[in-house]
């Protein structure tokens, strides 16, 4: 036997559904909000994490009351630290890469190998290394 859904079973089939989503997404904002907060304590992240998992509705809507005001500039710095640590990463690795693509690192171990395997002297080690390290 087959279900049959009339054209009303479906909208609000699709309706709870749309809600049930937006409630997920609702609640992933208040926790991730909740815990990048700097200002609470870990206890009072702690009371208002139970205080949802407890009274999910009203967790929510009591946190987005109090706290909600500030979740827009909580994300932003966020999003700001974030991309300030990405652009020192990209600069550090920038500086730390010669134009050839290779690192002063892996060019003084290549020394090194050859200067192990006697390709080259102590003199042209030497040389070789203030090379490297100077850029």
């Amino acid at each position: 036997m087959l279900a049959t859904f009339g054209d009303g079973q479906v909208f609000w089939a699709l309706l709870v559904f749309f809600f049930w989503i937006i409630w997920i997404w609702l609640l992933i904002m208040v926790f991730s909000d909740l815990f990048r907060s700097g200002d609470l304590s870990g206890w009072g992240k702690a009371a208002w994490a139970l205080g949802i998992l407890v009274l999910p509705y009203l967790g929510v809507f009591l946190y987005l009351i109090f706290r909600g005001g500030k979740m827009d500039e909580r994300a932003l710095a966020s999003a700001q630290a974030q991309d300030a640590a990405f652009r020192q990463y990209v600069k550090g690795e920038a500086a730390a890469t010669k134009g050839d693509g290779a690192k002063p690192a892996d060019e003084l171990a290549k020394l090194e190998d050859l200067k192990r395997r006697g390709v080259i002297s102590d003199a042209e080690f030497d040389q070789l290394k203030a090379k490297v390290v100077s850029g």
